[in-house]
């Protein structure tokens, strides 16, 4: 049974650590938000904890701050989303208010339209009853 070895060239040590070094400024940018300081509704009264829970103290803490930015986009969310119902809402009744105009407008341009056609054949019996010849 033969075995196959992985070889590496001396081009792969830069290139790997090119690499690592790449990964870790993707992830300290993915994270560099929970580091930064948040808005003042934001901020929770954080635990004061010492010994060894001090590490399970520090991730509450960081809980207690993303849940607290979470929160405030939420409520950021909820009031945009309020707005735009309200403004479906205006348009809603806008459009309701321009249909209605236009079944108004037409059911006026029907009964012009009838006047009319009334109008015409009344002078078209008239004009037909003048005529010599007609017995």
């Amino acid at each position: 049974m033969s075995v196959i070895r992985a070889s590496r060239t001396a081009e792969d040590g830069p290139l790997t650590a090119d690499v690592d070094g790449e990964i870790r400024g993707l992830v300290r940018k993915q994270f560099a938000s929970a580091r930064l300081p948040l808005p003042l509704a934001a901020r929770l009264p954080l635990p004061v904890v010492e010994g060894e829970d001090r590490e399970v103290g520090e991730v509450n803490s960081l809980i207690q701050r993303v849940a607290g930015a979470s929160g405030l986009e939420i409520e950021r969310l909820v009031v945009e989303l309020q707005g735009l119902r309200d403004f479906l809402r205006s348009e809603a009744d806008r459009v309701q208010r321009e249909i209605t105009g236009y079944v108004n407008l037409s059911d006026a341009a029907v009964k012009s339209t009838k006047i009319i056609a009334d109008s015409v054949s009344q002078w078209k019996s008239a004009i037909e009853g003048d005529r010599p010849g007609r017995v």
